[in-house]
């Protein structure tokens, strides 16, 4: 078990990510969590980020912090995904071998994964082909982070661990419509024709597409069970083990907040890859299973949107 009172640095705490690692380390009772935001450090910026280890000192680290964003952003500002994402887990993952970390638990992405993976996706698909090219750059930035992690452990045989998500939602997700994912901005979309009192909610492509999705409080409490149960280098993937096609999904966030109009579907609009689920075996052998049910992880995040976001 970790000691409570162990000081353990969760990098990007104000994230989708980080701000559930911080919920669930203070429900556990872990409360040396000492918390920086970009004002007082800038997490690309290599000097400050020593200086931060240096005097902090943390024994763990959990890196969530990385610039992130849809197909848009992604597409349209590659230099930028590539190159403060290296800079911040070059940084962190550095500063924490050389100030002694006992343990850092760097965290990747789904997208890391070939475009055509075998489906389910095992951790295994690393590097067997083509990325897709609409989120290359923030996966080549995350494949980097991952080998940067694997290479300290077998040169200084450090336990740097990395996991990779599967699709995330939850509290503090980015809601705005230009740089959304897709159940953040489907969520939005059915409480604004709600409130419009409009008769039908377009989605973009088909409808076909099936995507697996986790709740960030369940890939919090995985964190958390990896820190005290994973010690191996090697990639472990986090996920639910299911998947739901978007057709699915609109139905049901719409169900959620209410909106009874009818779905219309652009399928001039592009479906992207037409299956993406993680296989989550390795994870489930450790003794890991998800247990925030999808309808009430929708409803607590529609919740949060109302009292955050729709005011």
């Amino acid at each position: 078990m970790m000691d409570k009172s162990e000081k353990i640095f969760v990098a990007g705490h104000r994230g989708l990510v980080g701000s559930a690692l911080i919920r669930r380390l203070e429900a556990e009772g872990f409360a040396n969590l000492p918390r920086r935001d970009r004002s007082q450090l800038n997490l690309a910026d290599e000097s400050a980020v020593q200086n931060f280890f240096a005097q902090e000192t943390p024994a763990v680290v959990m890196f969530a912090g990385a610039k992130v964003g849809g197909i848009k952003a992604n597409n349209d500002f590659p230099v930028e995904f590539l190159l403060d994402n290296l800079r911040i887990q070059n940084n962190i993952i550095h500063a924490a071998h050389e100030t002694g970390v006992r343990k850092l638990l760097f965290l990747g992405s789904s997208c890391i994964y070939p475009k055509l993976a075998p489906q389910p996706i095992p951790e295994t698909a690393l590097l067997g082909g083509a990325l897709e090219p609409t989120s290359e750059a923030y996966a080549i930035a995350k494949i980097a982070g991952i080998k940067l992690c694997q290479a300290y452990a077998r040169e200084y045989g450090a336990n740097f661990i990395s996991a990779m998500p599967t699709n995330l939602y939850g509290p503090n997700d980015n809601f705005d419509l230009e740089t959304s994912h897709v159940l953040a901005a489907l969520l939005r979309k059915a409480h604004e024709a709600k409130i419009r009192k409009a008769h039908e909610l377009v989605v973009w492509g088909s409808g076909k597409p099936r995507r697996e999705f986790l709740h960030v409080d369940d890939l919090a409490s995985a964190c958390l069970f990896l820190l005290e149960k994973y010690d191996s280098p090697e990639i472990i993937n986090v996920g639910c083990g299911e998947d739901i096609s978007i057709r699915e999904l609109a139905e049901l966030i719409c169900d959620v907040v209410g909106f009874d109009g009818e779905l219309a579907w652009d399928t001039t609009k592009p479906d992207g890859t037409p299956r993406k689920l993680l296989d989550v075996t390795r994870l489930h052998d450790l003794g890991w299973q998800a247990t925030i049910s999808f309808r009430d992880g929708i409803a607590q995040t529609y919740d949060w949107f109302l009292k955050n976001v729709a005011r």
